[in-house]
C-alpha cells in the first residue's frame, strides 16, 4: 500500500490527462493564420481576390478537427465528444458571424479608395468624374434622420406609456394591432404616403424636399420605438411603482421620476435600433426627398441628398470612366456603417449617464 509523505503533492485523478485551457485558443489561432496564409498563396497563384470568408471557415473546420483528434489521444473519447459538442455550437457561432465579416471586410476594403478629406468636405455640384464628394449628402441624411427621430421618439414613448401605464380596452388592444401592422410596411409604401399626403396638402404633384423624408422615416420608426419601448416599460418591478404610490406621489410622477429612468437603458438602445433600421433606406427617399448635387441644409425646401440616395445613384448610373463613381459609393457605404456605429455608441453613452445608480 502506497503512502504519502509529509510535504508530497497528492496527484488529482480527476485533473490529470486532461488540455490547457488556452490550448482550443491556440489551436483555434493557429487554424486560422494556416487557412489564411494558404487562402493567400492561392489567391495570389489565381490573380483573384482574396476570399476572408472562406479561410475563417476552413480554418474553424480544420480546428474542429485538429481539437477532436486530439482530445482524443489526451483526454480520452468521453472528454472528446464534449470538446466536438462544444466547437460545433462555436462554429455555428462562427458561420452566423460570417455575412457580416464579409459585409465589414468588403466595404472597408473598397471604401478605403476615397475615405479622404475631400470626400467628407465637397458635394458633388459640377463635377464628373473623379473627385467630388457626399458632404452634401451626409448633411442631408443626419438632419432627416434628425427630424424623423423629432417625430417618432415623443408620439412612440408617449404611446408605449399609454399602452402600458393606462390603456386598457379595445382601444389598446386596436393600438396594439395597428403597431403591429405598420411594423410590416414596406418602406417603399412609407414614401408613397408621404408623396401622395404632401402633393394633397401642398398642391404639388412633383413634390420634393427633406421634411417628407422625415414624415416617411418616422413612418418606419415609430412601430419600432413603441415596441421596443413597451418592453422596457413592461419590465420594470411592479415593486417600484407601489413604493412610490405609498409615499403619495402621483401617477404622472412616478412615470416621470421613477419608471422611465428605470428603463431609460432599454429606451435608448431601442430608438438607437429604430435610427439604424431607417438610416438606410433608400426608395422612400428617393420618391419623396429626390436626388441632388448641391448642399442643401433647408429641410422644407428643395430637394435634398441622402446617403443611401447617393450609393444608389453612383453605383447604379455611373459616368465613364466607371471606377470613380464605385470608389464613391463604397465610400459612402462605409461613412452610413461608421454613422450607425457612431449611434450605437452615443446610446450605450447615453444609457450609462442617464440609468439609475446602484446603491453604494
Amino acid at each position: 500500500m502506497a503512502t504519502v509523505t509529509a510535504g508530497s503533492a497528492i496527484p488529482n485523478a480527476l485533473a490529470s490527462g486532461r488540455l490547457p485551457k488556452w490550448a482550443p485558443w491556440a489551436l483555434l489561432g493557429a487554424s486560422w493564420v494556416a487557412a489564411i496564409i494558404v487562402f493567400a498563396l492561392l489567391t495570389a497563384g489565381a490573380h483573384s481576390d482574396f476570399n476572408i470568408v472562406g479561410a475563417i471557415l476552413v480554418g474553424t473546420i480544420a480546428f474542429d478537427v485538429l481539437l477532436v483528434v486530439l482530445s482524443r489521444l489526451v483526454e480520452g473519447a468521453r472528454q472528446a465528444t464534449n470538446r466536438l459538442v462544444t466547437s460545433l455550437v462555436s462554429t455555428a457561432f462562427i458561420v452566423a458571424l460570417l455575412p457580416l465579416v464579409s459585409l465589414l471586410y468588403t466595404v472597408i476594403a473598397k471604401g478605403l479608395a476615397r475615405f479622404d478629406i475631400e470626400f467628407f468636405t465637397y458635394s458633388m455640384r459640377n463635377v464628373v468624374g473623379a473627385g467630388g464628394g457626399a458632404l452634401h449628402a451626409i448633411v442631408g441624411t443626419l438632419l432627416i434622420t434628425l427630424g424623423a427621430t423629432i417625430i417618432s421618439v415623443p408620439v412612440g414613448l408617449l404611446t408605449s406609456i399609454y399602452l402600458v401605464e393606462y390603456g386598457r380596452g379595445s382601444l389598446a388592444r386596436a393600438i396594439t394591432f395597428f403597431v403591429d401592422v405598420m411594423t410590416g410596411i414596406p418602406s417603399i409604401v412609407a414614401g408613397l404616403f408621404a408623396v401622395a399626403f404632401f402633393s394633397l396638402i401642398l398642391g404639388d404633384p412633383g413634390i420634393r424636399f427633406g421634411f417628407g423624408g422625415s414624415v416617411a422615416l418616422s413612418l418606419l420608426m415609430i412601430p419600432t420605438v413603441v415596441r421596443s419601448s413597451e418592453e422596457m416599460l413592461r419590465i420594470v418591478p411592479n415593486e417600484l411603482r407601489e413604493a412610490a404610490y405609498a409615499l403619495g406621489v402621483p401617477k404622472w410622477l412616478t412615470i416621470l421620476k421613477v419608471v422611465l429612468p428605470t428603463s431609460v437603458a432599454g429606451i435608448a438602445t431601442g430608438v438607437t435600433l429604430a435610427i439604424s433600421r431607417v438610416i438606410g433606406e433608400t426608395a422612400p427617399l428617393l420618391l419623396i426627398c429626390g436626388y441632388a448635387t448641391s448642399m442643401n441644409t433647408n429641410l422644407f425646401a428643395n430637394r435634398m441628398m441622402t446617403l443611401p440616395v447617393f450609393v444608389y445613384s453612383q453605383y447604379a448610373q455611373p459616368g465613364t470612366p466607371q471606377q470613380p463613381y464605385f470608389d464613391r459609393a463604397w465610400t459612402a457605404a462605409l461613412t452610413l456603417i461608421l454613422i450607425v456605429m457612431a449611434l450605437n455608441l452615443i446610446a450605450r453613452l447615453i444609457a450609462r449617464i442617464f440609468s439609475p445608480k446602484l446603491g453604494r
